[in-house]
């Protein structure tokens, strides 16, 4: 070990005080306990793996072992908050819900904030937990308290990451904690560092939490990079044996706006000075112009090069968003879309495996991840040597949105709203599962924009392929394209994320 040599003359306790020191400097956030505690050295050699995506472009600008199987740590609970935000959006909680603390969440190893059983903590102090405390008894809480179980709520973890297109990620908790059966690659984790800033840039705000006050405690963020590295705002680190010490980032500096993720940091002090360089040396090359990318959202499809001959199959129907609840059928047609987004399409099939682990390169996912696999990859052989996706349709307690209805019927029901018309150029703000959200965001969207909205017209746009049904929130009214990207800029200013495209 480092540190010891030349040290023959000293006492056994002189040695053990001097390797508690070391221990306890690097302070990792979610150790199953303080002997997995690493600072570097020693031959501690985490399996690494790193990768940095232009935000607006969708490039790839570094890429070390992307699509690698490593354990995400504490790098989990951005897919937990991710959940408790929807959870927020769909009005299910508020930010002052209590959560209530049950005996087996205030059981969970440090690090944690120490909660009793039958105690609760608000939403908003749960979130604030997480990305500054990293508390594994609040992660455990909160997937306790949405899905009834902390195993269920992995679960839903899982199917939301697959929705999103991260195809090799596995959820066995909402922490982070030491698992076999949690795995994801550095390439799925800018999938989710995008998609949680794309889907909810309200709450998205928390992760530049540098401390806050809890009962009389101040907590700060074990994020080093906050304030320290030009351009930093967020989000997530996390610390296991197994590993190593890791960082998703995103990052933003005139214009450009990039995300990165490194794992396996052989100490906090590696790893972020690892981090330090990736953003200094990537952020300046990052695309300034408007976004060129659309959002992530929740189409799994999307990262299978497979669907490209489906999607001429995809139904779009556009409903005028009117501020009532009025819906009215514009047009039906059939169009073809283009093919899988650069940033979201599988490339080299890495299936190196971490170290220490229950499970080796060769051996397959654990049998708990294979019912995750996705189709037609030899990465992910499923029991018998076959290869099959038996991923459950719909998160339990959530209906399908139903089959629109067909002209002739809904003109019987009510009156037709009025007709849309889409100009050559459109701005979108996001892709909703619901359309009372999708026309909730553009009533928000032109509350806010200060007037560069008021001769623009919204409207949803509703998509479907594969039994999956989202609602486009978008803004008609723009012939040319700077005039869009204009308004967007605006919208930006404003909080709301968006970005202009052809119609």
């Amino acid at each position: 070990m480092r540190g010891v040599r030349g040290t023959s003359g000293r006492s056994l306790p002189a040695l053990i005080a001097a390797a508690a020191v070391l221990t306890a400097m690097t302070h990792p956030a979610d150790a199953r306990r303080r002997g997995h505690h690493h600072g570097g050295g020693g031959g501690y050699n985490p399996p690494f793996a790193a990768m940095v995506v232009d935000v607006k472009s969708g490039r790839v600008l570094h890429a070390v072992n992307e699509d690698a199987l490593r354990h995400p740590a504490s790098i989990t609970k951005v897919m937990t908050l991710y959940l408790l935000f929807e959870q927020l959006e769909r009005g299910k909680m508020s930010l002052d819900t209590p959560l209530e603390i049950s005996a087996n969440a205030a059981r969970q190893a440090p690090s944690k904030l120490g909660l009793r059983p039958g105690s609760t903590i608000t939403v908003e102090e749960a979130i604030k937990a997480l990305v500054t405390k990293s508390a594994n008894d609040v992660a455990c809480a909160i997937g306790e308290n949405i899905a009834g179980s902390e195993g269920a709520f992995a679960e839903m973890m899982t199917r939301k990451a697959h929705a999103l297109g991260m195809s090799r990620t596995h959820y066995a908790n909402a922490s982070g904690l030491p698992d076999s059966d949690q795995i994801t690659t550095a390439r799925d984790l800018t999938v989710l560092a995008r998609a949680i800033q794309d889907r909810f840039p309200r709450y998205y705000r928390y992760f530049q939490t540098r401390s806050f006050a809890f009962r009389g405690r101040v907590i700060g963020n074990h994020n080093h990079l906050l304030g320290r590295v030009e351009g930093v705002d967020g989000i997530k680190t996390g610390y296991t044996r197994d590993s190593g010490f890791n960082l998703m980032t995103s990052a933003r500096l005139a214009d450009r706006h990039i995300v990165a993720v490194v794992l396996g940091g052989k100490s906090v002090a590696s790893r972020d000075a690892i981090m330090t360089r990736l953003v200094q040396g990537n952020l300046p090359k990052a695309y300034a112009g408007a976004r060129t990318t659309p959002p992530v959202t929740e189409l799994a499809e999307r990262s299978r090069p497979a669907v490209v001959a489906e999607r001429s199959a995809t139904t779009r129907t556009l409903v005028a968003a009117a501020d009532d609840d009025d819906e009215g059928v514009e047009t039906t047609n059939s169009t073809t879309r283009a093919g899988p987004s650069p940033e979201t399409s599988p490339a080299s099939r890495d299936t190196a495996t971490p170290s220490g682990g229950k499970w080796r390169a060769g051996q397959g996912l654990p049998s708990s991840a294979q019912a995750y696999a996705p189709a037609s990859d030899p990465a992910f052989p499923a029991p018998g040597g076959k290869y099959a996706a038996r991923l459950p349709s719909a998160e339990p307690g959530e209906a399908r949105a139903p089959a629109p209805p067909a002209r002739g019927e809904a003109q019987a029901a009510k009156p037709a709203a009025k007709p849309v018309s889409v100009t050559p150029w459109v701005i979108q703000l996001g892709a909703m599962d619901d359309e009372g959200k999708a026309k909730s965001m553009l009533s928000e969207a032109r509350q806010r924009s200060g007037g560069v909205l008021a001769k623009a017209a919204p409207f949803t746009e509703r998509v479907t392929h594969g039994g999956t049904t989202l609602f486009r929130a978008r803004f008609s009214g723009f012939s040319e394209a700077e005039s869009a990207q204009d308004a967007c800029r605006a919208l930006k200013r404003n909080g709301f994320t968006c970005f202009a495209t052809r119609s």
